[in-house]
C-alpha cells in the first residue's frame, strides 16, 4: 500500500511540475517585446525614369 501511494503521489507532483512549467515557458514567451516588422534586407528601387526604359 505505501509503494502505490508513493507511486500516486509522484506521479501528481511530476504532471503538476510538468503543468507549472508549462506555464512558465508559455508566460516567458509572452513576456517578450515585439519585434519591429521590417526587413533584414531592403533593395533601392530603381527611379521611376530607369523603370520606364
Amino acid at each position: 500500500m505505501h509503494r502505490l501511494l508513493a507511486a500516486t503521489l509522484t506521479a501528481v507532483a511530476a504532471a503538476a511540475l510538468a503543468v507549472g512549467a508549462a506555464f512558465g515557458v508559455v508566460a516567458l514567451l509572452n513576456a517578450t517585446p515585439d519585434q519591429p516588422d521590417r526587413p533584414l534586407v531592403h533593395y533601392e528601387s530603381p527611379e521611376r525614369d530607369q523603370r520606364d526604359q
